[in-house]
């Protein structure tokens, strides 16, 4: 509803005037020209004034449509606890069941039992589930009243001061006032920082777990003021959107009185629950209070599931419930029929008040009802209960397991689904997300590729392939390290580099405030404490050793920036060297990092150090290296230092060059790996060079000037937002391009000779997931030229890049095509490899061009509709048009186990999909190095855009597996034995390869699309793993769906970042990783692990457990409860179904409340059936819980039927043993009830695969804890149950010896059948659970030997002759002959599906690729847009390079997925 001001606004009117209102900007159309009145649509948006003495009025108007900050997330009050809990337990049905039995027992008509004793059962299960839900809502009154009471700064208008108030009193409008280490009370936009650039960082660790430092910045226009915030000079308003839970979306604009606009984003915002950081002060208005707070919106608490075993139980207790109907039906009948034979009516019948009898079918109703009544324990109401109860003693021993526990982070499994524990140990499909999951997201620099050069940096590759020993320095180097940077010293030996790296530096402390709910738990503390305070800064990541030929290429471009104002070309030049210079340029400004020094951790460095004269310590200099053993160093010392000119002759006379075709060539199809092996350069450090090249003639300044400046400055730390960011920064560095300081408008450049240069920083376009892409406007100091330095994603740069086409000069089009084709040659080298890329690019701009934009950009940051479009709009009119510079290869390093837990999840029978947003190539090569895929594996990716094409390949690729496999998937056996149907039509002695899957997200938009999910999934069942790329999450959470629903399985997701959130939430189970990437996948997961290692015995023993544990525990109750009522039932029949019963009514509701219900409950946590080392070390046993083995319908049924047979047992040996006697019916009924008693828990104790002191305690306890009561009870109830009273009926029966007969002999027969098929399953049974029991009762080293065993009898036999064509290159195919070289293949294709291909084969989606020199050999009827490979090739066509080096370059790729059986291209 569209609301303008009303009058309580008059001072707001006021200001505006009566006229209309001016455009801010007359240059644009962003925002509409002009308005009759101002109104808002308060519905959509919000309008907040300040609480000064001007808006005064209008404030406190206003803001009494805003919720205060006050917050309460308590369920219940006082008032509303006893009403509210009770409707909230009754929406379970089974309550409700039970309320309806309480209601018909208080009929006369129908009364079985006294009513307080039919209400019993049901008040003590409401009672304790009332009493645990008040416990946890005091709990959270009471962190809530905590968190109220926490104490901020509020401005007070009437003392024009900052007063102390409490939280639950700031309102939306108020201006805080926060310091450093306080936490944010409220959404609040920050409109004062003390810091001179107008920045304050914060800490969101509470909020989303990133430890790394957060930046914002002070509106526009409120940046540059020198004194404190004065909040009475104050005069604008506000507009903003409405709240929401977006944690990274704000957009809003401030208007100013003479009614212009500034626009602010999420940059501005400080949200509730973060802390202030590096900032003493910081002042806001308070935006968002309370519950409209986007940390509270998002909180949504622990996640509530239905569990496959509770889904099938519910099924069975409507079987239960029919049983309960045909039983009372029977009685009822019965009873009828019994009435119908007396000619009149009995003694024992007694009419109603009028003295008339009712109708025998009305009696045979209300016998219906009665029946309903004695018989309704077949429904287990204690079953619910005891679920709950087993649940939580499952998630106590996950806790406690000390395997589950990461001591790098400190962190142990969180449980925070508590109902879905069982389906751990039925999962069928993991769909795990790449970086950060199986990778550990810590990003290492590995190699470069700049204008065409590839520098493989072999010093660098050798570093990472012995990391312990290069983490592990000598006792010199420490020391030379020590020596170099005093301010290390003062600092104390915590501080100290051990190990290759620096030891956590702690933050600063502070009382903190525990924030509720978007507060982390109380493993934070110990998070903070274990990691270091710079992230993403460990010595693997910061210690990059530079490629010596290009160390070369980079001093002379650091003096070529020198004479850069002297020598400005005319024309672009064909020269590297200042494409090498802006290459390295890019790498240290086009980023969000922080600069701080370890003297002071997090505190940001704003000035750039003085330079110092060098030729001073020299001296010094030279001694120390002397003393540290480094003569070829120390010789090439002296007393003064050269000039420029001198090092650079220097420099090209000593450093070779690398910028012919020929090098290149050599470099690439070698490996990427460089044959010089004279030494290497080395920061270790990252805050230092030095040379290491023995016999070079480096000048002294070149080897000096870091440790010079070393001395005078501390070490510079690096506080970046992702690991990408703080890799590139690092390995500028170790090129001495130095990030020295950073501020808003500025950043600051060291160049390797010393010189500082100071860039004007006019814009940031910061990256996000849909441009994929981050740009920084400067302007050079040098030239003045304003250049947009672009990083981002090769699949977005290279389409953003000047067409060569368009450019007037015929050599410098032919080297850009060149050096385009090189680039994405080294491009896919990396990806192969299994290396992150990433393309570097730049664009010169002219004043007016930037002006202009910058206009738009005002606008469109100042525009509350459409601002998302809109600012797209402005950054793609920006980034076009790009010159690329380069590219780089960064490592993501797997998960140590991760290739083990992955093996062992398969053999687990769990079907494994990666589903991430990496390139193809990428992926693939870290799926061979997981073991995801083998080197035997016949791969086929398919990437094409259109469904029709599609649709063929989907055909074809089936069509080719199903030779192997047949029409479906043997991967299940009907009763030990494979149908003759599914067995693979090979010839004898062949093996049938395994399948793997390559797709992108493009293909999976046509599949979508075309309605092809059958088709696919039909292909996936025959793939061993399936990787799908380019995800965004949107497809990932498809994906899930798509398998989950259409075959009907259960499905795990696993991630760890934010972009992995949907596809956890669509799982089955989901799973988060607390890794670099925050915890915003931990917060929507169910279960919450540190390491990807720590799935495999999660899963194949937890799980397992808890899955058997729980099934048989339910499958046991059903039974108990159907054998005990059953008793009730055959008493009927000789009591004219009457509904009486032989049992006292309170021993009956003690036999389920105390007698019984201990046993189940010690089982279902604490029984092992396998032990966890025979369950690790066979993994197939997991097949047990996905075939849901212990619980199913055929399970069900004849626990039935057992229990009906025992029931019968129980009930007629003793009524044959009294037969004709004159005993009472109590005396009767108590051996019924002591037999049955016995029956029951021996039957458990048959059940019980672990005997411990507490399963036998309960057991016996449980048997003797009848007698006892029973005893106590029969003694002291006299009149307790007239007519018929059960006084000393025990004590009688314990003095008769026919009574200990009866007991004694009766479970045995009840449970002998039980006990015969145990006794057959142990010793014939071919199963592998009871293969694995017996395993588990050998000794320790006889078992080992049966497991070794058992393992080589599971392994293929290898094919005689498989393992040499397994690792042949494969032969380029032509691209006009489509025949498979399939070697284990019966035969080709049917030449359909050849013409089908011919028809639509489609080659590279990118247009980059066209300048590959494979293109001039392609079919000119290939449309541009999809390509399929099937076979290993799943990213580049045989053609993609040369032929003669085709071979050389699949040799020479480590891990290329080049390996297979079968390679077929279109």
């Amino acid at each position: 509803m569209a609301l303008s001001v009303d009058s309580c606004w008059h001072r707001w009117q006021w200001r505006i005037g009566d006229g209309p209102l001016q455009s801010p900007s007359e240059t644009t159309p962003l925002l509409s020209p002009e308005k009759e009145k101002r109104s808002y649509n308060l519905t959509r948006q919000r309008v907040v004034f300040p609480n000064n003495n001007i808006f005064h009025q209008d404030w406190a108007k206003v803001s009494r449509r805003y919720s205060g900050n006050r917050i309460c997330t308590t369920k219940y009050t006082l008032l509303t606890f006893l009403p509210r809990n009770l409707a909230e337990q009754f929406h379970r049905w089974a309550n409700l069941y039970f309320l309806f039995l309480v209601i018909l027992n208080w009929m006369p008509t129908m009364e079985v039992f006294h009513r307080e004793i039919t209400m019993l059962p049901l008040a003590i299960v409401l009672t304790i589930i009332m009493v645990k839900d008040g416990v946890e809502d005091f709990k959270r009154y009471c962190f809530d009243r905590e968190i109220n009471r926490s104490h901020t700064q509020i401005y007070e208008r009437k003392e024009q001061s900052y007063v102390q108030k409490r939280w639950k009193d700031v309102h939306v409008g108020d201006f805080i006032q926060m310091r450093c280490n306080e936490i944010i009370p409220a959404d609040i936009l920050l409109l004062f920082s003390s810091d001179p650039g107008g920045i304050c960082h914060l800490e969101t660790a509470n909020l989303d777990g990133e430890t790394n430092l957060k930046q914002r910045r002070v509106v526009k226009g409120f940046s540059q003021q020198e004194v404190q915030f004065e909040p009475e000079r104050f005069h604008n308003t506000i507009v903003c959107e409405k709240p929401n839970n977006h944690l990274n979306k704000f957009k809003g604009y401030m208007e100013h009185p003479d009614q212009t606009r500034t626009g602010f984003g999420s940059e501005s915002l400080l949200l509730r629950g973060c802390t202030i950081r590096n900032t003493e002060v910081a002042v806001g208005i308070v935006i968002y209070a309370g519950h409209e707070t986007k940390a509270m919106l998002n909180n949504s608490g622990p996640r509530y599931k239905r569990s496959k075993i509770e889904r099938r139980m519910n099924t069975d207790v409507f079987f239960c419930i029919g049983l309960l109907l045909l039983m009372c039906l029977i009685g009822a009948v019965g009873h009828s029929l019994w009435n119908g034979t007396f000619r009149e009516h009995p003694p024992f019948d007694v009419p109603d008040a009028k003295g008339s009898f009712p109708p025998l079918a009305l009696g045979g109703f209300y016998m219906f009802l009665t029946m309903i009544i004695l018989l309704q324990v077949l429904i287990p109401i204690s079953l619910y209960v005891s679920i709950e109860l087993v649940k939580l003693g499952q998630v106590f021993l996950l806790h406690n397991d000390l395997d589950l526990y990461d001591e790098d982070t400190d962190l142990s499994i969180q449980c925070r689904a508590l109902n879905i524990t069982e389906d751990l140990g039925q999962i069928q499909y993991i769909f795990s997300d790449k970086t950060g999951t199986l990778t550990e997201n810590k990003m290492v620099f590995r190699r470069c590729t700049i204008v065409g050069g590839e520098y493989s940096h072999q010093e660098n590759a050798k570093r990472l392939e012995v990391p312990k020993e290069l983490d592990s320095d000598s006792e010199e180097w420490t020391q030379y390290q020590c020596l170099s940077f005093p301010a290390r010293w003062a600092q104390g030996p915590a501080s100290m580099r051990s190990q290759g790296g620096a030891q956590p530096l702690r933050r600063c402390q502070s009382a903190r405030v525990p924030i509720q709910s978007h507060s982390r738990q109380r493993s934070v503390g110990r998070w903070e404490n274990a990691q270091s305070s710079v992230a993403f800064s460990s010595s693997i990541e910061k210690d990059v050793t530079p490629d010596k030929n290009l160390l070369a290429k980079v001093q002379d471009a650091a003096l070529w920036l020198e004479t850069l104002p002297n020598s400005r070309p005319a024309k672009p030049s064909l020269s590297a060297t200042p494409y090498i210079a802006d290459f390295f340029l890019a790498l240290t400004i086009c980023n969000s990092v922080m600069v701080s020094t370890t003297t002071e951790p997090r505190q940001r460095v704003t000035m750039p150090p003085p330079t110092k004269a060098l030729g001073t310590s020299l001296e010094k200099i030279q001694q120390l290296f002397q003393k540290l053993k480094f003569p070829s160093l120390s010789q090439s010392f002296s007393s003064t230092a050269p000039s420029d000119t001198d090092l650079g002759e220097s420099l090209g006379t000593t450093m070779p060059t690398m910028d012919s075709e020929e090098r290149d060539d050599v470099s690439v199809c070698s490996g990427g790996y460089s044959t010089d092996t004279d030494g290497g350069y080395r920061s270790s450090t990252g805050d230092q060079s030095d040379v290491l090249a023995s016999g070079s003639r480096a000048s002294s300044e070149e080897v000096l000037e870091e440790p010079a400046l070393g001395l005078a400055s501390p070490e510079l730390c690096y506080e970046a937002e992702s690991p990408d960011e703080a890799a590139l920064v690092h390995a500028a560095r170790a090129y001495s391009f130095t990030l020295v300081s950073r501020t808003p408008e500025q950043v600051t450049v060291r160049l390797p000779q010393g010189t500082c240069l100071t860039f004007d920083v006019l814009c940031t376009l910061g990256f996000d997931s849909v441009r994929k892409r981050m740009s920084v406007v400067v302007r050079h100091p040098l030239t003045g030229e304003i250049i947009v330095y672009t990083k981002g994603a090769d699949s977005v740069i290279m389409d953003l890049l000047e067409d060569p086409a368009c450019m007037t000069d015929t050599d410098v089009e032919k080297k850009v095509r060149k050096i385009r084709a090189r680039t994405q040659k080294h491009l896919d080298l990396y990806a192969r490899d299994g290396l992150r890329t990433l393309c570097i690019a730049k664009k010169v701009i002219s004043e007016g061009d930037f002006r202009r934009w910058a206009s738009f950009r005002h606008e469109a940051e100042a525009s509350l509709e459409h601002r998302e479009e809109l600012l797209m709009e402005t950054a793609q009119h920006l980034e076009n048009q790009l010159t690329l510079l380069g590219a780089t290869g960064i490592e993501d390093r797997l998960q140590e186990g991760v290739p083990d837990t992955i093996a062992a999840l398969r053999e687990a029978g769990i079907q494994l999909w990666v589903l991430t947003g990496d390139k193809q190539e990428t992926a693939v090569n870290i799926a061979y190095s997981c073991r995801l895929l083998d080197q035997t594996d016949t791969v086929y990716s398919i990437n094409t855009e259109n469904q029709e094409t599609c649709e063929s390949i989907l055909n074809c690729a089936l069509e080719e597996v199903k030779q192997f496999h047949g029409p479906q998937k043997p991967d299940r056996k009907l009763f030990g034995s494979r149908p003759p149907s599914e067995t693979p039509p090979l010839a004898s002695g062949a093996a049938v390869p395994e399948v793997g899957l390559v797709i992108d997200g493009k293909t999976l938009n046509a599949i979508f699309q075309g309605k092809l999910e059958k088709k696919f999934l039909e292909l996936t069942r025959y793939c061993r793993s399936v990787l799908c790329c380019r995800c965004t999450p949107l497809q990932k959470s498809m994906m899930v769906k798509l398998v989950r629903d259409k075959l009907s399985v259960m499905t795990l997701s696993i991630g760890d970042g934010a972009n992995d959130v949907s596809m956890i939430q669509a799982a089955d189970i989901g799973i988060g990783i607390s890794g670099q990437e925050g915890m915003q996948a931990v917060m929507s997961s169910d279960f919450a692990i540190s390491r990807f290692r720590h799935l495999k015995k999660l899963l194949l023993v937890h799980g397992h457990w808890c899955y058997s544990r729980l099934a048989r525990m339910v499958v046991y109750y059903f039974y108990k409860n159907v054998c005990y009522v059953n008793l009730l039932f055959w008493y009927q029949f000789f009591c004219g179904f009457s509904g009486s019963t032989m049992i006292d009514y309170w021993q009956m509701i003690f036999f389920n409340l105390f007698f019984t219900s201990l046993p189940p409950l010690v089982f279902g946590i604490l029984d092992k059936d396998i032990s966890a080392e025979t369950l690790l070390a066979l993994p197939e046993l997991y097949k047990s819980g996905q075939d849901s083995e212990c619980y199913n319908l055929l399970t069900f049924w004849v626990s039935m039927m057992d229990a009906f047979y025992q029931s019968l047992i129980c009930f007629f040996i003793p009524y044959l043993t009294y037969k004709d006697s004159d005993i009472d019916v109590f005396t009767f009924g108590t051996p019924i009830n002591t037999i049955a008693l016995a029956t029951i828990l021996l039957h458990q104790a048959m059940e019980m695969k672990t005997w411990t002191i507490i399963h036998g305690l309960v057991l016996i306890g449980s048997f003797l804890m009848y007698f006892v009561v029973s005893l106590v009870y029969n003694a002291t109830c006299v009149t307790c149950n007239s007519p018929t009273n059960p006084y000393r009926v025990m004590q009688v029966q314990l003095s008769d010896p026919t009574f200990y007969l009866v007991c004694f002999l009766t479970p045995v027969a009840a449970l002998l059948p039980r006990y015969f098929v145990l006794s057959l399953q142990g010793t014939c049974g071919k199963s592998l659970i009871s293969k694995a029991q017996k395993l588990d009762k050998l000794p320790t080293d006889k078992r080992d030997l049966k497991i070794q065993s058992w393992r080589s009898r599971q392994m293929p036999a290898p094919v005689p002759g498989e393992a040499q064509h397994t690792h042949r290159p494969v032969p380029p195919v032509p691209e006009q002959d489509f025949r498979a070289s399939t070697p284990k293949s019966s035969g080709p294709p049917k030449q359909k599906c050849k013409e089908n291909r011919g028809k639509h084969g489609e080659r590279s989606s990118r247009d980059h690729r066209r300048d590959e020199p494979c293109s001039a050999d392609s079919s000119a009827q290939l449309s541009p847009g999809d390509r399929f490979l099937l076979g290993p090739s799943s990213g580049l066509a045989s053609g993609a390079y040369p032929s003669g080096q085709t071979d050389k370059c699949q040799r020479s790729s480590r891990g290329s997925h080049r390996r297979s059986q079968s390679s077929l291209t279109i």
